[in-house]
């Protein structure tokens, strides 16, 4: 058992923190920016909410945190009220937001200063992995940070990885958001070739799922897919963010991302019909507008 603070309940944070309390049985408290969601959380877990980061993160042995985006991350830990004014030494910061390798390295740097560690790591597997309790984590810091993370992390996650020094998990992370791109257009497009082409979308996808083009994203986004609905996984907007730091990155170290360039537009278009918060699979609704 160990004394935990989490920061940011969102879709992914709130059943994250969850499983640390009931899975883990650490003791945890709880932050969030809107108070009633914090309170919700203490309702149903118990433990304890607090008014600010500090405050939530003073005295803990580790602490998460699962915000929207750099400037998020910044605001929570080095912010006015933020994490890193109260942490104590020898403490590990975790932080699952999917945000730039830059303020990765920026936050390790501050962190190291302070005298505690601070962890990159990212997570993949959506709401249903977040709520299931299976999520991957790719993780960017020390090894002996590392180790000693990660049979706390371990309840929320399936397959924990150390992908090696500050700013890792978050370029892993990236490299996950590329291929998923890809490959939803790519069944986006093969959906709407097999309609246009007059076959049945469910006897199709159940004889080339178990063959070389099967993928997660067929066996649990097709149905939804095929029926037109929109509303069950990762948001278009979150998409969009994620890629522009992908594309960023590429910017900074020269790799070329042709097709992710492209789909990031194609989500554009996407926004432009109204579909800010459908998931990502809706790249089909493009193709059929």
């Amino acid at each position: 058992m160990a004394s935990v603070a989490f920061l940011g309940l969102g879709i992914m944070g709130y059943p994250m923190a969850g499983h640390l309390k009931n899975k883990g049985g650490h003791n945890v408290t709880v932050y969030n920016r809107t108070r009633a969601k914090a309170e919700q959380w203490v309702a149903q877990h118990g433990g304890c909410f607090a008014a600010t980061p500090a405050e939530a993160a003073e005295g803990k042995d580790f602490v998460f945190s699962c915000v929207g985006n750099d400037d998020d991350l910044r605001s929570v830990t080095t912010g006015a009220g933020g994490a890193f004014n109260s942490m104590k030494k020898g403490a590990i910061f975790i932080d699952n937001t999917t945000a730039s390798a830059e303020v990765a390295g920026e936050l390790a740097q501050q962190a190291q200063a302070l005298g505690f560690a601070f962890l990159d790591a990212p997570v993949s597997g959506g709401q249903a992995g977040a709520e299931n309790g299976m999520l991957t984590v790719m993780v960017g810091g020390e090894p002996d940070a590392f180790d000693r993370a990660k049979p706390v992390i371990d309840a929320f996650a399936r397959m924990v990885g150390l992908m090696g020094s500050a700013g890792a998990g978050q370029l892993t992370k990236m490299i996950n958001q590329i291929c998923i791109a890809g490959l939803v257009q790519g069944l986006a497009e093969g959906i709407h070739f097999g309609k246009q082409a007059g076959l049945d979308i469910e006897k199709v996808i159940e004889v080339i799922s178990k063959g070389a083009a099967g993928s997660w994203q067929m066996e649990n986004r097709h149905k939804t897919m095929n029926a037109g609905k929109y509303d069950f996984g990762f948001a278009v907007d979150w998409m969009r963010k994620d890629l522009g730091i992908c594309l960023a990155e590429a910017d900074r170290n020269g790799a070329k991302l042709p097709v992710t360039a492209l789909v990031d537009q194609f989500y554009k278009d996407v926004q432009a019909m109204g579909g800010k918060r459908w998931d990502t699979s809706s790249l089909l609704a493009r193709l059929e507008k």
